[in-house]
């Protein structure tokens, strides 16, 4: 810029921004070349990067659902999905599954770091991906349904099966869960172009693979040491996305990494479903405190807080009813105990219908979402203890004297409801009480309480005065 066309500017400004004119060439400069490098940006592919590190849940689907279709309003070039699983829910898995083969843009599995796994339901999703990818010392398969074990040809199971069990065939609800899967798998490794034959028997046989062989099988389509290789080797790589050809431009491309945010942590563990049930049995023991003692307003806000949170986790689990409707059954008889005192007997039900109920919770017995026997027994104990704390107060509190009245009686005024020569009847403070006298009484005569035994409150009369009236004798009555 010329010393000419600076002192031109300068003497155009007005005189109060003449000190800020550096600053506001810079500025203009500034604007009229981020359109350029916007354009640049635009042009330089990027890859997003997702992570599944554990059972495959609810809140997994819905990390991986909104991940991809971020990365497609993004413009991004690749999604690699980086995986290390040993299974999950089955609604879980075909949710992801769903979301890959609607994507807008091509997904690639990775099975890494060295020492992971796609096992179960990690197979599904590595067959759906546009690109198989797995890391060196990582393996996959085993993608037998959970609720059965391994059936069809092949060898027997190796474990420590005893008898004819072994060879006892699949009950029909059992064929047809695993012919559905089979299935289901085939029918991915048909879209990919992979080895449907293994698939098939990773389902029916609980097969599983290496990384080599796994490629040398043609289940997967590379082995890579880590992303950067990857996306090394799926550089011009031409998959099928949406029914259209979709060449691969990922070679140098920056990684985004998409870490799962607190939404997804938050959801992973409200979805657990021992972390659902305590805060389901936190809200309503909550909410009883309050009602309890009203005014403590805590409880309550805390109690309504975990109730929600802890329905709005069983929602999302594949989770039996029967045994839902058990775990309210119980807390109701557990609430109930407390209000209504049987001295434990409605309380004990509500423990032993929430325990089964516990137990019958889960349909599944996918890893990470199961019930575990030891988590039911310890709440069951704390759940007894507290019902028996409650009876405990029940009791103690019937055999406590009746307030208002028994806190003041010795020295209450009373009036004999008729004749008693040594035990009779009187009004103490509107109320009829059994009276011992060592004095003869009559009807309608003034008396004074001056002790009592139990239930019978010993008078004197007044006539007596009041500090030198003997009392009765205090030996215990024949019949008292």
């Amino acid at each position: 810029m010329s010393d000419g066309f600076a002192s031109n500017l300068r003497a155009i400004t007005p005189r109060w921004l003449q000190p800020l004119w550096r600053q506001l060439l810079c500025l203009v400069f500034l604007l009229a070349l981020a359109p350029a490098c916007a354009q640049a940006s635009a042009r330089t592919p990027s890859v997003a990067l997702l992570t599944i590190d554990g059972p495959i849940g609810p809140a997994y689907a819905d990390y991986v659902e909104r991940g991809i279709a971020r990365a497609g309003a993004e413009g991004r070039a690749l999604v690699v999905l980086q995986l290390d699983t040993p299974g999950g829910l089955d609604t879980a898995m075909r949710s992801i599954i769903r979301a890959i083969l609607a994507a807008p843009l091509p997904v690639a599995c990775f099975v890494a770091p060295s020492g992971a796994r796609a096992a179960s339901a990690g197979t599904y999703i590595l067959y759906a991906c546009h690109i198989a990818a797995m890391a060196p010392g990582t393996n996959l398969g085993a993608a037998t349904p959970v609720q059965v074990g391994p059936v069809g040809p092949g060898p027997p199971n190796t474990g420590n099966d005893k008898g004819d069990d072994k060879d006892k065939p699949p009950s029909t609800m059992e064929a047809k869960a695993i012919n559905d899967a089979a299935a289901y798998i085939r029918g991915l490794a048909q879209l990919r172009g992979r080895n449907a034959e293994w698939a098939e028997q990773s389902v029916r046989q609980s097969r599983s693979l290496s990384a080599g062989d796994a490629l040398a099988a043609g289940v997967v389509d590379l082995v890579a040491r880590d992303v950067a290789q990857l996306l090394a080797l799926s550089e011009g790589r031409v998959v099928r996305v949406r029914n259209a050809d979709w060449r691969v431009q990922a070679g140098g491309a920056g990684v985004v990494d998409a870490a799962p945010d607190w939404r997804t942590r938050l959801l992973a563990v409200i979805a657990n479903p021992s972390v659902a049930l305590i805060l389901l049995t936190v809200g309503v023991y909550g909410l009883l405190f309050e009602f309890m003692s009203p005014g403590a307003v805590l409880p309550g806000v805390m109690g309504a807080i975990c109730l929600l949170l802890g329905l709005y986790g069983m929602q999302l689990l594949p989770i039996n009813y029967s045994g839902l409707a058990l775990i309210c059954f119980g807390l109701a008889c557990m609430v109930a105990e407390a209000f209504l005192p049987s001295f434990g007997v409605i309380g004990l039900g509500g423990v032993v219908a929430f325990v089964i109920g516990a137990l019958l919770l889960m349909d599944s017995e996918a890893p990470g979402f199961g019930m575990p026997l030891g988590f039911v027994a310890a709440v069951g104990v704390t759940a007894a203890l507290l019902v028996g704390a409650t009876a405990q107060v029940a009791l103690r509190t019937r055999r406590r004297p009746a307030p208002g009245v028994t806190a003041r009686l010795e020295g209450e005024m009373a009036e004999m409801l008729g004749d008693a020569a040594r035990e009779g009847w009187a009004n103490v403070g509107g109320e009829t009480w059994r009276v011992l006298t060592d004095t003869p009484l009559a009807q309608g005569q003034r008396v004074q309480v001056v002790g009592r035994r139990g239930r019978v409150l010993l008078v004197a009369p007044l006539d007596a005065g009041t500090p030198g009236a003997r009392a009765p004798d205090r030996k215990p009555a024949n019949g008292h």
